[in-house]
């Protein structure tokens, strides 16, 4: 059950993450402060990485030709991923796509069993179904644009298939390296991951929008932490990768929903309504259950 642990560290540490990237979008708009986790996220990442070797004495591990194909995959599927969520917050119903990205753990436990081989108890299957549909209902608030339109829906769709897709890619990763430690596996795959991201978005920033960039530098010492947060939370979601099927993970990983309701209910002062009392009940019953079938 060590995944678990990892999963609830690693959900803590997102939510986190998240309230400084909201701090941040005022300044550096949305897409850099979507780029300041992996821009500042790599370093305290070369840094895990580092003391991790340094403790143990190991050295880095050989990659092996399958482990390029599928870290380059994670890599780019959470940038598309990310890409398509923000697209999503332009759309009219909003709501609705975001419903459908919160699909994510559906589509990761069936890619895991296409390209992983990953299987699943009737009982997980269950908490997997239920959990996910707690977080739909959550999401579809009365009145909100909840019609939708054939892109909302493609929108969300796909943002929830690239984060499922990024999710499997990154376990193959991991799992292509054959390390018996799986916390070296799990903290060289992220630190790959992250530098190819942050390689990728600075150059493309630096081509289409340099002043984001100027902006970013500017802002370094809120992104630092938000930086670091970031890193943390994607060492933790691979540690629990490198244990257990993603699917497992992104499910339980739903708790984050839970967190913001509470920062919502206790810090904002916003009353719960009962459509969204209802979606926390299915969430922790399928949350429950997932952890019961392990």
């Amino acid at each position: 059950m060590l995944w678990a642990v990892f999963t609830l560290i690693a959900a803590a540490a997102q939510t986190a993450r998240n309230a400084m990237q909201r701090e941040l979008t005022a300044t550096l708009g949305t897409v850099g402060a979507t780029h300041v986790r992996f821009l500042f996220g790599f370093p305290f990442a070369l840094l895990f990485l580092a003391g991790l070797m340094a403790v143990t004495g190991d050295h880095l591990p050989a990659m092996p030709p399958a482990f390029w194909p599928w870290v380059i995959g994670g890599a780019l599927g959470q940038i598309a991923a990310t890409a398509l969520m923000l697209s999503a917050m332009g759309e009219r119903s909003f709501v609705v796509a975001y419903a459908y990205i919160k699909t994510e753990p559906v589509q990761v436990a069936l890619f895991g069993l296409i390209f992983l081989g990953d299987r699943f108890t009737p009982l997980a299957a269950a908490a997997i179904l239920i959990a996910t549909a707690g977080v739909i209902v959550m999401s579809l608030k009365p009145g909100a644009g909840q019609t939708g339109t054939t892109r909302s829906t493609l929108v969300g769709l796909g943002g929830g298939t690239m984060f499922a897709l990024s999710a499997i890619s990154y376990r193959g990763a991991i799992l292509s390296l054959g390390l018996p430690d799986f916390v070296l596996a799990a903290t060289f795959t992220v630190t790959v991951g992250l530098v190819i991201q942050a390689a990728l978005l600075s150059a493309y920033l630096a081509l289409r929008d340099p002043g984001v960039l100027q902006a970013i530098a500017l802002a370094w010492k809120p992104s630092l932490f938000a930086g670091f947060m970031g890193a943390f939370a994607s060492e933790f979601w691979f540690l629990a990768f490198a244990i257990t099927s993603a699917a497992n993970v992104r499910t339980l990983a739903l708790v984050e929903v839970l967190f913001a309701q509470g920062v919502t209910r206790f810090l904002f002062k916003q009353p719960t309504t009962k459509r969204e009392l209802a979606g926390i009940v299915l969430v922790v019953i399928g949350v429950a259950l997932l952890v019961w079938a392990y």
